[in-house]
């Protein structure tokens, strides 16, 4: 059509126009104009702003709301609610007729619907780039360069996401086939588990494992063990990983898997310290202090050659903000894959808004939102741990529970799981009584019951039932393991 092309006067030669195809635009409208038919082969991914020129905008936003509306979208249904005037010579009426007149067929409406999409999102990177060129000549004090590179890599990723127009209804036969692959591949692995196995078999027997897109928040008083929990869980995860490469050349994940672990508290070499501890069975403490024999000298450099192996990659930088935590998850996906995320923990992370960051709840509010969103877009479990209010020392029983989540609003609306690590010994040990008493007595049939045992309390599970799992903990090796059940041992012979 000629008329359109009066709206794009011949530029100069050094002026590139951005991409756009208004044939293409022209020939879908027309067919949605025609049978509207065609509007719901693209409406799940084709929205008014993909559109090129504003007055296909208008149109197709016109007609998408009047075939939502349950009516019939023609020229002359909607002209009504476009200006009566197209062009000095020519009314909006008759544009609409040449759209209808020159249509392409309902066969073809997904095709053009792509290509109009593809090209807006060709517009849009383009747009991303001048933008990132104009702020790297003019950037403000606070805008440093990685603080800029993060935010870029967060609009590329978004694009990224949003450039994929796959989606909408499936046949109830295609959704059991993947019903079906995704028992084959929970069959396969190992311990036969639809999520991420932890290697704590009664934990993952309760929760399917860690399952995908999931947010887990593990909370619990200080020296509980939370972070030793997520380490061995972390570790347990990285060791496990097994990979083939797909034909597309890309490596997929077959068991266990790659693990990203943001260390906010503790520095890289102590987290290295507490797993390389746990794994040699030395103490972490004898570690540090030098402690150690020649044997147990080997037996750490043995060991430590076969951790090193392992993908599980620590981010210890002190003061993120959610938003370039987030950013820094992405990356590490997409060059090195990811199937789990570790934040420890959550109150040490900032929001990325100013408004957020002058109310703690707004700003808590803020964090695990983000992170349940992440969790969803990288398709990871992310295990985000938490500190637990002062309250829970006033009780007697002291069990946490969800209202002594500290900002505890946020934390339980987002998280689909919210584990709690208690132990009873930590809490016995404190009140031993005078040696030689009767209450000592009875005080050491106690601790001899609850002695390196830990319990992990799913007080909130979205896909499963709640309870208390049991596991074993050695304090020496800030280790937690599977406890030997009853039921699992031998018979005695009398």
């Amino acid at each position: 059509m000629a008329e359109i092309a009066r709206l794009h006067p011949a530029e100069d030669k050094s002026f590139r126009v951005a991409p756009h195809n208004v044939e293409a635009e022209q020939a879908l409208l027309g067919a949605i104009l025609i049978n509207n038919e065609a509007f719901y082969r693209v409406s799940d991914f084709l929205e008014p702003e993909h559109f090129y020129e504003p007055v296909h905008r208008d149109i197709y936003d016109i007609t998408s709301k009047v075939i939502r509306a349950g009516k019939s979208a023609d020229p002359t249904t909607i002209k009504t609610h476009l200006p009566d005037q197209f062009l000095p010579e020519l009314t909006m009426a008759q544009y609409l007729a040449r759209l209808a007149a020159e249509a392409t067929t309902v066969i073809n409406a997904a095709d053009y619907g792509q290509a109009i999409y593809d090209l807006s999102i060709r517009r849009s990177l383009i747009m991303v780039g001048e933008e990132m060129v104009s702020v790297a000549y003019e950037s403000e004090v606070e805008m440093t360069p990685n603080r800029q590179i993060e935010k870029v890599e967060g609009e590329l990723f978004q694009l990224a996401e949003k450039g994929r127009y796959d989606g909408g209804f499936l046949s109830f036969g295609t959704a059991l086939s993947a019903s079906i692959r995704m028992a084959g591949e929970a069959f396969q692995r190992d311990g036969g588990l639809s999520g991420v196995a932890t290697d704590l078999h009664d934990l993952d027997r309760q929760m399917g494992g860690l399952q995908r897109s999931d947010l887990i928040v593990l909370a619990g008083r200080p020296a509980m063990g939370k972070t030793s929990l997520v380490t061995n869980i972390a570790y347990n995860v990285a060791k496990n990983w097994r990979g083939e490469v797909t034909p597309d050349g890309h490596n997929k994940t077959v068991n266990g898997g790659v693990v990203g672990f943001f260390s906010l508290e503790m520095s890289s070499e102590q987290l290295a310290t507490r797993i390389l501890a746990e794994q040699a069975e030395v103490s972490s403490s004898d570690i540090r202090r030098g402690r150690i024999h020649d044997s147990q000298f080997s037996k750490l450099v043995d060991v430590s050659n076969m951790m090193s192996k392992v993908p599980l990659y620590i981010d210890d930088t002190g003061g993120l903000s959610v938003a370039q935590l987030a950013a820094r998850a992405r990356r590490l996906k997409r060059q090195k894959g990811l199937d789990l995320l570790i934040v420890d923990y959550l109150q040490l992370l900032s929001g990325s808004s100013k408004a957020s960051s002058q109310n703690r709840v707004q700003e808590l509010t803020e964090i695990t939102t983000t992170l349940k969103a992440l969790a969803k877009e990288l398709e990871v479990p992310v295990i985000a741990l938490s500190q637990l209010s002062r309250q829970v020392e006033a009780r007697d029983d002291k069990h946490p529970q969800l209202a002594d989540l500290r900002e505890s609003g946020s934390i339980e609306q987002d998280a689909d799981v919210v584990l709690f690590v208690y132990r009873e010994e930590y809490y016995l040990k404190n009140k031993e009584p005078k040696e030689g008493t009767p209450e000592h007595i009875t005080w050491q049939g106690e601790m001899e019951q609850v002695h390196g045992k830990a319990e992990v309390i799913i007080a909130k599970q979205r896909h499963g039932p709640t309870g208390t799992v049991q596991l074993s903990f050695e304090a020496q090796f800030t280790r937690f393991g599977n406890l030997a059940r009853a039921d699992y041992l031998p018979e005695r012979m009398e």
